[in-house]
């Protein structure tokens, strides 16, 4: 009996995953439980493991290619089961009529174009494409199970409008956008293939003749929208999106916590190996903080507000491309000592590699700090479906007005991005003082 192969959901906020590398070619045999291919979303890239025992029949999304959460990948099968094109339940094999030609074209397998103003089955990754590439669903023929309509009909009914045109991919889907006529476009590219500059010159021919010839310039260096980048720009936006964010700001005389630092450093001077930094001593107060705002500690989830009875402190880490955020759990069980070598622990592994769905998801709350940048202080951006965000800005010598006295002190701006759909503003500025006046007064987050 086929198995299909379907992109697994990680977490809340997990829409899509992008296929980035399947381990077995089709009819390679697989076994349950090895790897079968690799998803990369916005937050890591990790292998999928094989549903079934067979051999891998059908490969429907290859490397490279988006799908939805739950969409199917590909099937595995048993060895000699005929699988449909589609990669969907084995194909009944039926005897052929007499008389019939042995060599006869076998007849397709997807249903044919849909009538007018009838429901058009696609799967919704294919309805997303075709929505971008402007295509009627209803005239698309589709090849999927049952007849549904696949990612792959709409790009090869969008691209036969241009068969036969000398033309990248990227210019063909840049010509569609803006309505240009490929044929009627002279292309100046390698063996004449049109290029972007072509299309740009086709839709403002008076730009060909300028009045004095400007000097030449040099070519962009285009960076593509693609893999994680994509995904995490298509989080943020969905962040923005689908919570009201308000941010709240506070500047705090970090003095005390400075001074904090300081004696620990200077008790452990001993040990070489012994690292603090003020983004210990943050996350510790942090979680003292949320213990007495539970509000600030939950999640905006589909059945209502969750209050968690624990905190998963996430720590956003800057990698090589782009941003991950693994959390700590249970942090708020941690004394300082132990909460500061499991900080450093995921931090360092999601800079290296080695983290485990388990370490990105289920989040409480996030600290994201930036003072190692030399930043005052920023607008965080949500990492849904958490409540609140702080960010952290530097330390900076200034004058203040202590006892009465101007003199010098440890400055520090932090700021506070929170959803307005979960908690009212006084409720999240109430934990944001709180938080404030334990690292102003450190002993504070003992009491």
């Amino acid at each position: 009996m086929a198995q299909e192969v379907i992109m697994p959901k990680w977490g809340l906020t997990m829409k899509e995953g992008k296929v980035s590398r399947w381990l077995k070619a089709e009819g390679d045999p697989v076994k349950a439980g090895e790897p079968l291919f690799e998803v990369e979303t916005d937050k890591i890239t990790n292998s999928v493991e094989a549903p079934a025992d067979g051999v891998l029949a059908k490969i429907i999304v290859p490397e490279g290619g988006v799908a939805a959460v739950q969409a199917v990948l590909g099937v595995i099968a048993a060895p000699g089961e005929a699988v449909d094109v589609a990669g969907g339940a084995p194909a009944a094999a039926e005897p052929a009529p007499a008389g019939a030609s042995s060599d006869a074209a076998p007849a397709a397998s997807g249903a044919g174009p849909a009538k007018d103003g009838e429901f058009v089955k696609a799967m919704p990754a294919a309805r997303k494409l075709a929505r971008e590439l402007e295509v009627d669903l209803s005239t698309v023929t589709g090849t999927g199970r049952d007849g549904a309509v696949t990612m792959k009909d709409v790009q090869e009914a969008a691209d036969a409008a241009f068969a036969g045109v000398n033309a990248s991919r990227k210019a063909i889907e840049f010509a569609r956008k803006k309505g240009i006529d490929l044929t009627q476009v002279a292309g100046t590219g390698e063996d004449g293939r049109i290029t972007k500059a072509d299309i740009l010159r086709a839709m403002n021919p008076a730009a060909e003749a300028p009045a004095a010839a400007a000097p030449a310039q040099a070519a962009d260096t285009v960076i593509p929208m693609e893999g994680v980048r994509k995904l995490i720009a298509d989080n943020m936006q969905a962040s923005l999106t689908n919570a009201a964010q308000l941010t709240v700001f506070v500047e705090i005389d970090a003095t005390g916590m400075v001074e904090l630092r300081g004696k620990l450093l200077a008790r452990n001077k001993r040990n070489p190996d012994y690292r603090l930094s003020y983004n210990d001593i943050v996350s510790y107060a942090v979680c003292r903080a949320l213990k007495r705002h539970p509000i600030m500690n939950s999640t905006l989830q589909d059945d209502g507000i969750h209050l968690h009875d624990y905190v998963n402190l996430g720590i956003a880490v800057s990698i090589d491309n782009g941003l991950i955020v693994p959390n700590v759990k249970n942090a708020d069980k941690y004394g300082l000592e132990g909460l500061r070598t499991e900080v450093r622990d995921v931090a360092t592994r999601a800079r290296k590699g080695g983290l485990s769905m388990d370490e990105i998801s289920g989040g409480t709350f996030t600290i994201s700090n930036v003072s190692m940048l030399g930043v005052d202080g920023f607008t965080p951006i949500l990492n849904p479906p958490e409540t609140g965000i702080l960010g952290v800005g530097r330390i900076v010598e200034k004058p203040a007005v202590k006892d009465g006295a101007v003199c010098v002190r440890q400055m520090m701006t932090l700021s506070l991005t929170f959803n307005h759909m979960t908690t009212d503003g006084a409720p999240a500025m109430a934990f944001l003082r709180e938080l404030g006046d334990m690292l102003e007064d450190p002993g504070l987050m003992i009491v």
